[in-house]
């Protein structure tokens, strides 16, 4: 697990070309391989203990956001991963409800006395989804070749280090893995189990050798090369349009009963353009799920959901917080262009600029006016519904314009002509642009309304929204980007599934990735307190360090939160097994195996 950006956007789906498609997937799918008596189940498959449930049928699940990949090491945004988690496992198997760890592709697993070294069974007789047999040479593959190839830049490889240090990956049988981690790594089952989805080293070890790792499992990727072990398997993908999926044929797990999931014969992730494209679709019947209903329409759900129309699902306090950041970046391009303007850039890495917009921002009024009152405004690193992590303590920046002008005051930007707009001693006019993701109604707004914030005090934001993956480019490869107004969730309240943002190296460091040693003492700091958090075993000492990066973060304000919001979604009456979990994007489906419908 990890911390994600989200959401994205994408497409409109004709609905004359969906008519086709769901004409022409009637036929079930998942029936036994051929030459295969057993159904492609593993010698001791995972039997789950869901309600029993009726094979066949298919559902319609919207997305906001068309996936960049495909490739589960490389994604790191929400409009490929929640794709990606429809077709992919790990060693474990994580219950988003219950926030349990159980078996996945591996049935057990063992801990020495030392804490550090660990040995895994896999189910003897997996099999990947175009019927290969699914070994232990396939996770060293994903950990030796691909997670800790310095050659393949992943989020997955910030957290499974510790002082600098790989853990060492061996097997011992063709069904047994070991691993030695360097020191105690608290948080190991979860993010070396869970986290990382093993991928096959019969299709992707070739690209590994030929440096085009990145590359693989693109969205140009032919369906039948998109080998994965997940319940489900591509069989159409249309960018723009939808992803069509099959049952996986050799999905490992069967219910109380002995049935083999998933229960559903298709899938089809129809992209949107927008979330009220979303709306309209889920209210008018056509889709089965909406994952995250909008602060702003719940009272619209649930009236609607009071006359029996659907299930509204109301799960508190959610991870996911809005967030401004400035691109802190000192390095060039190729060309040796810098990748921030000089003038703007000692702007963006002054704590004072970086406070004084903090207190600018009107959090209140964007909790009002873009989540209709259904959040809070948001000050730290985490939201209040990480009960166990959340410091309470840490610096508030409650509305205060001149509080905000006087911090701008001490580095020398005020109105220097009396014309209104803040100069800095250069006499440069402090002005910068702000990315949102478009069709995203809800950024859209809350950027509209800092814009209108900062011209109050004197400066001038130049507001243009982008689709979403030209956003996502801009922020982990070219960083040629001044400020964006975009959003995170984190998968699991464990500090560690931010390591891939907190640690200064990490792939999504957002106002300065992967940086070769620290920028600023207080960066050091964090990575210092992070990687000290992973070695114990001793829940109130990581508390107290965690709360310290909390307050760094805060005093140091390298991103400006500004609202956490309440998590809701809404699913037919007719879908069932749905077992709603906050902690994840997709927060209906993270079960797909399970859910199956009411006939």
């Amino acid at each position: 697990m990890k911390t994600i950006l989200c959401l994205g956007q994408s497409a409109f789906v004709p609905c004359s070309l969906l008519a086709l498609l769901l004409a022409g997937c009637g036929k079930p799918g998942g029936s036994a391989p051929a030459g295969n008596p057993k159904g492609g189940l593993p010698d001791s498959p995972r039997v789950v203990g869901c309600e029993p449930g009726v094979r066949g049928g298919r559902i319609v699940v919207p997305n906001f956001g068309d996936p960049k990949s495909l490739n589960p090491i490389t994604a790191n945004e929400t409009s490929s991963l929640d794709l990606i988690y429809l077709m992919f496992d790990g060693l474990v198997k994580k219950d988003h409800a219950t926030q349990e760890l159980k078996p996945g592709l591996a049935e057990s697993w063992t801990v020495e006395a030392d804490q550090k070294t660990w040995t895994f069974k896999l189910r003897k007789g997996l099999r990947w989804s175009d019927g290969h047999p699914l070994t232990a040479d396939d996770v060293l593959f994903t950990f030796n070749e691909v997670v800790y190839n310095k050659a393949v830049p992943n989020i997955q490889a910030d957290v499974l280090r510790v002082d600098g240090q790989d853990f060492q990956v061996s097997k011992l049988d063709e069904w047994t893995v070991k691993v030695v981690t360097p020191t105690v790594f608290a948080p190991f089952l979860e993010f070396f189990g869970d986290s990382v989805k093993i991928i096959p080293r019969h299709k992707l070890s070739a690209a590994v050798a030929e440096k085009r790792f990145e590359s693989a499992y693109g969205v140009s990727t032919p369906p039948q090369d998109l080998v994965c072990s997940g319940p489900f398997r591509m069989r159409e993908f249309k960018p723009g349009e939808l992803a069509l999926l099959e049952r996986n044929p050799y999905y490992w797990s069967v219910d109380s009963k002995g049935v083999q999931l998933p229960y559903l014969d298709n899938v089809i992730v129809m992209s949107l353009p927008d979330q009220n494209a979303i709306s309209l679709r889920f209210l008018a019947g056509e889709v089965h799920v909406q994952e995250f209903v909008r602060p702003e329409e719940a009272a619209r759900y649930r009236k609607e959901a009071a006359k029996g129309a659907f299930a509204f699902h109301e799960m508190g306090v959610s991870s996911k917080r809005d967030m401004m950041i400035f691109n802190q970046n000192t390095g060039a391009s190729k060309e040796g262009k810098p990748f921030v303007d000089p003038v703007k850039l000692k702007w963006f890495r002054s704590v004072q600029f970086r406070q004084a917009i903090a207190y600018a921002v009107d959090r209140e009024a964007l909790v009002k006016s873009t989540l209709s009152g259904e959040g809070s405004a948001q000050f730290g690193f985490v939201t209040s519904n990480n009960k166990l992590w959340f410091n309470p303590n840490v610096p508030q920046y409650d509305y205060d314009p001149k509080k905000a002008r006087a911090l701008l005051k001490e580095i020398g930007i005020e109105d220097r002509n009396g014309d209104g707009l803040l100069e800095d001693s250069g006499g440069n006019v402090i002005e910068f642009t702000l990315n949102t993701n478009a069709g995203n109604s809800r950024r859209e707004k809350g950027s509209i309304l800092v814009q209108q914030d900062l011209k109050n005090l004197g400066i001038k934001v130049h507001f243009r929204p982008l689709d979403f993956n030209t956003i996502i480019t801009k922020l982990d490869s070219t960083f040629d980007f001044e400020c964006i107004f975009l959003g995170l969730i984190a998968e699991s309240p464990d500090p560690a599934s931010s390591m891939n943002v907190l640690r200064s190296s990490g792939f999504s460091h957002q106002w300065f990735p992967r940086q070769s040693t620290p920028s600023t003492d207080w960066e050091a700091r964090i990575d210092l307190l992070m990687n000290d958090g992973l070695k114990t075993l001793d829940v109130p000492a990581r508390k107290r360090m965690f709360d310290e990066v909390q307050q760094i973060l805060s005093q140091q304000v390298p991103v400006i939160y500004t609202a956490s919001m309440n998590g809701f979604a809404a699913s037919k009456h007719e879908l069932r097994n749905v077992r709603p979990a906050v902690y994840i994007n997709i927060s209906l489906t993270w079960n797909i195996e399970e859910l199956f419908l009411k006939k």
